[in-house]
């Protein structure tokens, strides 16, 4: 009877496992570029975006190639938002990458992200039910997420495959402009796209 339960809980987890809207984000602990555990918990008081990335992915390239995420990285690390940019491809995969070459595409890119953080094994993104590269989360100063999903619209129109990102909506910009004028984020969850996170 015990196992009936335990794999009905497991199956009920894996069905509505992830993270949720509008309650506490679930907390993690991960090594950064230099080696320093870095605690999500420490950053309360804060908002803290979390970019799900993989610099092989076609998508999350085009951000890259355009300053589009950098602009973000700017933009949002210049006003006391914690940006954490995390890799959660297997060794072997897509998009793994050692400490000292994340270092490397960091210079390169002109990256601004507040950390760069590993997690091989998959467990934070599985935690989170990150899927795609990008794939954007969003918490507030008390620690609770507000938003989760795609970095703009263009997966849901013709423009998937487009360079061309100034007519894009971005979720991210948006939900960050509600938060900063204390204000209820209108769109919480949208469809992630980008390539599959290799877990």
């Amino acid at each position: 009877m015990k196992i009936k339960i335990l794999v009905f809980l497991i199956a009920c987890f894996t069905l509505f496992g992830g993270a949720k809207n509008d309650v506490a984000a679930p907390t993690f602990t991960l090594m950064n570029q230099d080696s320093e555990m870095i605690d999500l918990a420490s950053f309360k008081g804060k908002k803290v975006i979390l970019e799900w990335t993989n610099h092989d992915c076609p998508f999350v390239k085009r951000h890259y190639d355009t300053d589009n995420m950098q602009d973000l990285q700017r933009e949002y690390t210049g006003n006391d938002v914690i940006w954490l940019s995390i890799i959660s491809s297997a060794k072997g995969k897509q998009g793994y990458v050692t400490k000292s070459e994340a270092k490397e595409l960091t210079i390169n890119r002109n990256a601004q992200p507040s950390h760069v953080l590993f997690d091989s094994n998959g467990d934070v993104g599985k935690l989170y039910d990150a899927k795609t590269t990008p794939h954007m989360f969003i918490i507030d100063e008390v620690g609770m997420l507000r938003y989760q999903g795609a970095i703009d619209n263009l997966g849901s129109t013709g423009a998937l495959f487009s360079t061309d990102l100034s007519k894009a909506k971005n979720y991210v910009r948006d939900a960050m402009k509600s938060l900063f004028l204390g204000e209820d984020v209108t769109e919480k969850n949208t469809r992630p796209y980008g390539c599959s996170v290799k877990y």
